[in-house]
This record gives C-alpha cells, sequence and structure tokens, in this order.
C-alpha cells in the first residue's frame, strides 16, 4: 500500500490528508475535515493538474509583458510543454483581459487568455 501525505487546499483549513492507495487502486483519505478535502486528495493523486500563469511578450513595446493564464487546469505532465509553446509567442496590441492568446496549448484542449487590458 503506497501513502502520501498532501496538505489540501480545498478551503481555508489547510488539513493534513493522507491518502492511503490500496494495490486494487482504491484510495482511503483521512484527516479532512469537510468533503472538499476528499476531492482535493483524489484528485491530485489520480489526475494531478495547475492553472498555468505566466508572461509573453508585447511586440513593439520593448521589455513590455502581458500576463496570461491557462483558461483552466492542464494535466501537471503538460506544464512544461505548455511553457516551451508560450517562449516565443509576441502579442500585438490592443489586448483585452481574457481575450485568447494561444488556442490548445500543448495538445491540453485548454485556451491561454490575456489576464489584463494593454492598449
Amino acid at each position: 500500500m503506497e501513502k502520501r501525505e498532501l496538505i489540501c487546499i480545498g478551503c481555508p483549513m489547510g488539513c493534513a490528508l493522507e491518502v492511503s492507495i490500496a494495490e486494487d487502486g482504491s484510495i482511503k483519505v483521512a484527516g479532512n475535515t469537510c468533503g472538499r478535502g476528499d476531492s482535493y486528495a483524489r484528485k491530485e493523486v489520480l489526475r494531478p493538474a495547475r492553472t498555468v500563469t505566466t508572461t509573453v511578450k508585447i511586440s513593439g513595446k520593448t521589455g513590455e509583458v502581458l500576463s496570461v493564464r491557462t483558461q483552466k487546469e492542464i494535466p501537471k505532465d503538460r506544464i512544461f510543454a505548455c511553457m516551451r509553446e508560450l517562449k516565443d509567442i509576441q502579442v500585438k496590441t490592443p489586448v483585452y483581459a481574457g481575450d485568447v492568446i494561444v488556442e490548445d496549448v500543448a495538445d491540453t484542449g485548454v485556451d491561454i487568455i490575456a489576464t489584463k487590458t494593454v492598449l
């Protein structure tokens, strides 16, 4: 049986979770004080995902960057592919918060969106 220790980020309590993964794949979560802890632990063990935030260059504006993020979480193992794809991106102004900067980044099915407006 494999055991993992996690700190839950599902609510402000920050519970110390102990996740036990049995040989048959069943999962037992202990230490959570609410249902969000159980959901968080199972997701983190089975399909860890993250929201990626970074910046991309603005063409014609030396040294200026645009903050961007994934529209939703992407699989954790696709983060480096996402960052490689964004490394050479340059956007033209105007850009508005919420504009799609890159569609389907790193073949994840998730778009990269602007988080601020730059005129």
